[in-house]
């Protein structure tokens, strides 16, 4: 080739290289600017939700409700404190991670609020671990509860009497969780049999978080029961199937059935993700799971914010989706950071598909559940920036 058509061609050659690495760096850079706005705009809405008599709370309103009786006798039924406590700590969560935090009067203000009635929760006999067992949400408040408070510990948020009544719920929470696990099974459930103390299924949506939050609570030096941590993830690794499909609930000796990996993708998320923070999973696994909730992604969408709970064919129900979605941005980060870009890229046009007016997201039909919704979408558009889970005995 004559040396003047090389140097034309390669001169095109740069000039095009230069032209894909100029908009990939406008797309980032926009995409960037786009994820700021919505989160600042997410969170604005969110202090607006805040509710009850102290405009502390952000409760999570699934179809569970308990009964209770109003002062006269009459007959009610309301969301549960686990609700209450569990969907407070959650948003509470993402006001404080999200960029702006300490520049903002109106939402420490909000955060200190959400502290203050996570703590008093504990005198709340609702909340004590000691119960009869069958259908009962309060572990989710325990999980969600102890990492709001190790989040607040960790980012030197509250001091003085705010500081040592979170450290008193801090520990109740972790005691709590601890004093309900699953015997001899291991990990946790809330559907449990007629008593604590026999063994029954475990629930790898629940389970992948409270180990999360034990290694938390064990990194911030609270004491932390190895054998309950080993006892769970033993069961996190029973659930698995060779398809890489986490079941929806798994015990010891049992058979393990799968065939609904669609609706399982929000468990497989969680439990990878639990699994190699505990040095007992890998990055491929990890990623494996990434792309499965991506490919499958539809199917949860499907059942966004639709009545009903686990439908047919996959056993989807509407609350597995901004849950996926949280702990897929969690997963990113596990990932090698050449890997991280283009996969967050996927999880941001997503979250912008179903994106709601006024910047909200929510997978339910009560409206008041877009608070978890827009805190879980809120999260995992962030997650680069928050810092690293805590590992299992590191």
């Amino acid at each position: 080739m004559p040396l003047i058509r090389l140097t034309q061609t390669l001169t095109a050659f740069a000039c095009c290289a230069s032209l894909a690495f100029t908009s990939l760096a406008f797309a980032e850079e926009s995409g960037s600017e786009r994820v700021a706005e919505s989160i600042d705009l997410a969170v604005e809405a969110l202090l607006g939700m805040q509710e009850g008599e102290s405009k502390a709370e952000w409760p999570y309103e699934g179809v569970y409700r308990v009964r209770n009786p109003d002062p006269k006798g009459r007959e009610r039924h309301i969301i549960p404190l686990g609700y209450r406590v569990g969907g407070t700590s959650i948003v509470g969560s993402a006001v404080l991670t999200a960029p702006g935090f300490s520049g903002s009067a109106d939402r420490r203000q909000a955060v200190e609020r959400a502290a203050e009635f996570v703590c008093a929760a504990i005198q709340d006999p609702l909340m004590d671990a000691d119960y009869d067992g069958g259908y009962d949400v309060r572990v989710w408040g325990y999980i969600y509860a102890l990492d709001f408070l190790l989040l607040l510990e960790r980012e030197d948020v509250l001091a003085g009497k705010p500081a040592k009544a979170a450290r008193k719920a801090a520990h109740f929470y972790l005691a709590s969780l601890q004093a309900t696990a699953i015997p001899k099974s291991g990990g946790w459930n809330y559907s449990r049999g007629s008593s604590l103390k026999e063994p029954s299924p475990t629930s790898p949506f629940m389970t992948g978080p409270a180990l999360q939050v034990l290694f938390a609570a064990e990194a911030q030096g609270y004491r932390v029961k190895k054998k309950i941590v080993e006892e769970a993830l033993e069961a996190l690794e029973r659930s698995r199937v060779d398809s890489g499909e986490v079941l929806y609930s798994s015990r010891r000796g049992g058979r393990s059935r799968g065939g609904q990996l669609p609706g399982s993708v929000g468990r497989m998320l969680v439990t990878e993700t639990t699994l190699h923070l505990a040095g007992q999973g890998s990055l491929s696994r990890v990623r494996g799971s990434i792309d499965a909730f991506l490919v499958h992604w539809d199917w949860l969408d499907k059942r966004r914010a639709k009545n009903g709970t686990h439908i047919a064919p996959y056993g989807v129900a509407p609350y597995y989706f901004y849950y996926a979605h949280y702990y897929a941005g969690q997963a990113i980060e596990q990932l090698p950071k050449a890997e991280r870009e283009e996969y967050r890229r996927r999880l941001r046009e997503l979250l912008f598909e179903v994106r709601l007016e006024k910047g909200l997201w929510n997978d339910r039909v009560f409206e008041r559940t877009a608070n978890y919704g827009t805190a879980c979408a809120v999260m995992a558009l962030g997650y680069a920036q928050r810092s690293a889970p805590a590992r299992w005995g590191k």
